[in-house]
């Protein structure tokens, strides 16, 4: 039995990297994310996010339940978890732990592309969700979110790495 942590930046690409190494591994997908963003009335994924941090995504209860719910799939086995803080959530129980790096351009045209809104607006709205998250972390995990990276087992930049190109990266460096 495996367990996989990723972790990154909004944009980056975690989730769909990880649902694609869940795939080519065989076994399953978890993100807390999609958790927190059902918890939106926006259909926008970046405003989504940005619309929990405004309301109950404060709430130190709510990261609690959402932190239960990736150690409690986490300790079933054969999954890759994909979560904002997963590496740091985590690191006791995974087995590999991944931190995906990508620049802002880049991050910001994926974003543009996935949620159908122009490259200005997801290059303001990018910078503003890292602010809130990183604020509401420190204050809720006392931590930074960029610790994790530290944390990681392996980091890989994705800026210019198609899909499939990240997951070689991550199989050809520790998994097989």
């Amino acid at each position: 039995m495996v367990v996989i942590a990723i972790s990154g930046l909004p944009g980056a690409g975690t989730s769909t990297v990880a649902r694609r190494l869940a795939e080519r591994l065989g076994i399953g997908y978890f993100s807390p994310g999609e958790v927190f963003k059902s918890h939106s009335k926006q259909g926008e994924q970046a405003q989504a996010a940005l619309d929990v941090w405004l309301g109950e995504g404060k709430e130190k209860g709510f990261h609690e339940r959402l932190d239960r719910l990736q150690v409690d799939r986490a300790k079933e086995g054969d999954v890759v978890v994909c979560g904002k803080l997963s590496v740091h959530v985590l690191r006791d129980i995974a087995d590999f732990k991944v931190w995906i790096d990508c620049s802002l351009e880049e991050r910001a045209r994926r974003s543009s592309k996935r949620d159908g809104i122009p490259l200005t607006e997801a290059k303001k709205k990018l910078p503003e969700r890292e602010r809130i998250e990183s604020r509401e972390w420190k204050r809720i995990y006392g931590i930074d979110r960029a610790e994790q990276k530290g944390m990681a087992d392996l980091v890989i930049d994705s800026t210019g790495l198609t899909v499939d190109g990240t997951v070689a990266e991550i199989m050809g460096r520790g998994l097989s």
